[in-house]
C-alpha cells in the first residue's frame, strides 16, 4: 500500500537537510553590537515619558528634537530646482573644498597662499579619516604606526586598521582627576620612535570632552617637532566646541605656523547639522605647489575604487554658507548659539551637582570639558542603575552628549546622578 512506501516526515526531513549544501557563509561569526546603537535602542524600548538618552553623538535643541539650522535651510532654498544631479570631480566640488581650506587653516595661512595644500573633499569626518590612513599606509616613508590617545572615538582604531597601519596609544585621560594626564602624554610622546604617526584632537576631544590648553599645545608642537613625529589632526567640532572659529583651530594653525606638514580632517556633520549629507575635507600641507599636484593625482587614485567621487548635495549646502558673507555670518551665530547652549547644560549640571545635591565628589570637570561630549567619571555600575531604576541612558564608560540634556530634563537628571552616586536609588 501507498502509506507503507512513503516514509515517515521526520525521517524524509533529515535526508533533506543532509542533501543541502552547506552556506559558504556559515563560518562567519556573529559580530559585537554597537555600544551606541545599543543605548538607543533601549531607550527606544523604554516607555517611561522621563527617559533621556545621553548616548546620541547629535545636536539637540532645547526640546530635545533634532536641529536644522536656519541657514542651512536658507541654502536649501537657494539651491531648490537651480542645480543638475551630475557627478562631481573626484576631489569633490572646488568651490566647497578651496572655502573648507580656508575655514580650517586661516586666510593668512602661508602655505594656504602659496597653493600648497592638497584637499579633497570626504565622506564627512570617517571618510577624510579612511582616505587618510590609506594615503600614510601607502605614502608616508618613515612609519606605518598610528599612535591614539587613550581613549579616543571608537571608530579611530578600525578606520586606521583597515588602512593597514597599526595602532598603538598614548595616554591622555587621568580617571582619578577627570582631567588631562599631561605628564603621561608628554612622556610616551617622548618615547615614541622617530617618524612614527600621532592622532591629535583638534578641539572637543571625543570621548571626553578634555582639551589641552593653548600653551599646551605650543608645547606639543616643539615636542613633536623636535621628535619628528608626523601630526594627524582630526577636527570634527570646529566652532561646535566653543563657538569661537578660529579659536578651535587654534591647534592646527599653530602647527602649520611652526612649519609642521600636518593631515587634517574636517567634518560638517556637527557645526552645520549635515549629519546624513556627509560633508567633509581632508587635506595635506605640502613643500610646494608643484607637490601638492602629485598629491592630489594620488589622492584621486585613492578615492577612485573608494567611492569613485563624493555625493553633491551637502558639499553644495556647505559651499552656498561659506561663501556667501550675509549667510557665514548668519552660520557662525547659530554655531555660537548651538555651543552656548551646550555650555548653559554643562554649568546648570554643576551647579545642581554641587549646590543643590550635595554630591559627592569634585565636579568642577562638567564645566573644564568642552564640546559636545563628557567623561561624567560615573562607573559601569552606576550608568546601569541609571538606566534600569531612572530611564537615564548613556554609553557604560560614563560618557554623555551634554547635547541631550535641556531645560526640561537636567534636574531630573543631576537628581538621578546623585542618587546613583550615593547609592539610593
Amino acid at each position: 500500500m501507498l502509506s507503507r512506501q512513503l516514509k515517515p516526515a521526520s525521517t524524509r526531513l533529515v535526508r533533506l537537510a543532509a542533501t543541502r549544501p552547506v552556506s559558504v557563509w556559515s563560518t562567519v561569526p556573529q559580530g559585537p553590537p554597537d555600544p551606541i546603537l545599543g543605548v538607543t535602542e533601549a531607550f527606544k524600548a523604554d516607555t517611561n515619558p522621563r527617559k533621556i538618552n545621553l548616548g546620541v553623538g547629535a545636536y539637540r535643541d532645547e526640546n530635545g528634537k533634532p536641529y536644522i539650522l536656519p541657514s542651512v535651510q536658507e541654502a536649501e532654498n537657494r539651491l531648490h530646482g537651480q542645480v543638475d544631479k551630475e557627478y562631481l570631480p573626484i576631489t569633490g566640488l572646488p568651490s566647497f573644498t578651496s572655502a573648507a581650506a580656508k575655514l580650517a587653516y586661516g586666510a593668512d595661512c602661508a602655505p594656504l597662499k602659496e597653493g600648497s595644500i592638497a584637499v579633497t573633499q570626504s565622506i564627512s569626518g570617517t571618510g577624510a579619516l579612511r582616505i587618510g590612513g590609506a594615503f600614510l599606509s601607502r605614502f608616508y616613508p618613515t612609519s606605518k604606526v598610528v599612535y591614539l590617545p587613550s581613549p579616543s572615538w571608537g571608530n579611530h582604531t578600525p578606520i586606521f586598521r583597515d588602512s593597514a597601519l597599526e595602532v598603538k596609544t598614548y595616554r591622555y585621560f587621568d580617571k582619578s582627576t577627570v582631567g588631562l594626564d599631561w605628564a603621561g602624554m608628554i612622556q610616551d610622546i617622548k618615547e615614541m620612535p622617530t617618524g612614527a604617526i600621532v592622532l591629535l584632537h583638534a578641539c572637543a576631544h571625543n570621548p571626553t570632552g578634555v582639551d589641552p590648553t593653548k600653551e599646551q599645545w605650543e608645547e606639543l608642537s616643539g615636542l613633536i617637532k623636535e621628535k619628528g613625529l608626523f601630526p594627524f589632526f582630526d577636527m570634527a567640532y570646529q566652532g561646535f566646541a566653543s563657538g569661537d572659529i578660529a579659536g578651535d583651530a587654534f591647534a592646527p594653525r599653530h602647527f602649520v605656523s611652526q612649519g609642521h606638514q600636518i593631515a587634517l580632517c574636517q567634518s560638517f556633520a556637527k557645526n552645520m547639522g549635515l549629519y546624513g549629507e556627509r560633508v567633509g575635507l581632508f587635506s595635506l600641507v605640502t613643500a610646494s605647489p608643484e607637490e601638492k599636484a602629485r598629491v592630489e593625482s594620488q589622492l584621486k587614485i585613492l578615492v577612485r575604487p573608494m567611492y569613485s567621487n563624493p555625493p553633491v548635495h551637502g558639499a553644495r549646502l556647505a559651499g552656498t554658507i561659506l561663501n556667501d558673507p550675509a549667510l557665514y555670518a548668519q552660520w557662525e551665530g547659530e554655531v555660537k548659539g548651538m555651543a552656548s547652549r551646550i555650555i548653559s547644560m554643562r554649568e546648570a549640571l554643576y551647579t545642581l551637582l554641587t549646590n543643590t545635591y550635595h554630591t559627592p565628589g569634585n565636579w568642577s570637570h562638567i564645566t573644564s570639558q568642552i564640546g559636545m561630549f563628557s567623561f561624567t567619571g560615573l562607573t559601569q555600575a552606576q550608568t546601569e542603575v541609571l538606566a534600569s531604576k531612572r530611564s537615564v541612558y548613556m554609553t557604560k564608560d560614563g560618557r554623555i552628549s551634554m547635547a541631550g540634556l535641556n531645560g526640561g530634563n537636567v534636574e531630573y537628571f543631576a537628581k538621578s546622578v546623585d542618587g546613583a552616586v550615593k547609592g539610593t536609588l
